[in-house]
């Protein structure tokens, strides 16, 4: 009569084992099912500031930005894109040297920051770029973005009118 019972029981914990297997037949220990995909700009809430601005032409300025997830579980993977913006003129502000991006996995309620780092310019001229916004997109989401409002003086550009001399750091977990 006990026999039965433990049939039972063995097979119905085989039954929920192969219902629990994804059938995909990846053993690559992945977590795209747990981390919900790539965060999108929409489900953060993002923060600017307060910065260490650039007090005249030729300092260093840092900016921290920091993303909250106030939504499902979802992974940061790569670099933030980060562009300032003076009228129709777009500035792609590159990532750090040396940056090494790693994943981090949001769950709700958890932060991530980065900073991002410039050169005051000039008051005008072809070296300056006078920025009125700052644009945030995140990896995996690149055509999304937020602005904000850029409060922080003119940015110096390198060579004649190029790149912004800036840098974005790599994002890091609130807190470490």
């Amino acid at each position: 009569m006990r026999a039965i019972p433990l049939a039972v029981t063995a097979l119905a914990a085989a039954l929920l084992l192969t219902a629990c297997d994804s059938g995909g037949g990846d053993d690559t220990g992945s977590t795209s099912g747990k981390a919900g995909g790539a965060c999108g700009i929409g489900q953060l809430g993002v923060e600017v500031g307060p910065a260490n601005a650039a007090p005249t032409a030729g300092d260093t300025g840092n900016i921290p930005v920091s993303l909250t997830n106030q939504s499902a579980p979802c992974a940061l993977d790569g670099s933030p894109g980060i562009a300032l913006k003076a009228g129709d003129t777009v500035a792609t502000v590159p990532a750090a040297t040396g940056a090494k991006p790693e994943k981090l996995t949001l769950a709700k309620g958890e932060s991530a920051t980065f900073t991002l780092t410039y050169v005051r310019g000039g008051a005008t001229g072809a070296k300056s770029l006078a920025a009125k916004n700052l644009e945030v997109s995140l990896p995996g989401d690149a055509d999304t973005t937020k602005s904000f409002r850029w409060s922080y003086g003119v940015v110096a550009l390198k060579g004649d009118g190029g790149a912004p001399d800036a840098s974005v750091g790599p994002f890091t977990r609130a807190g470490d």
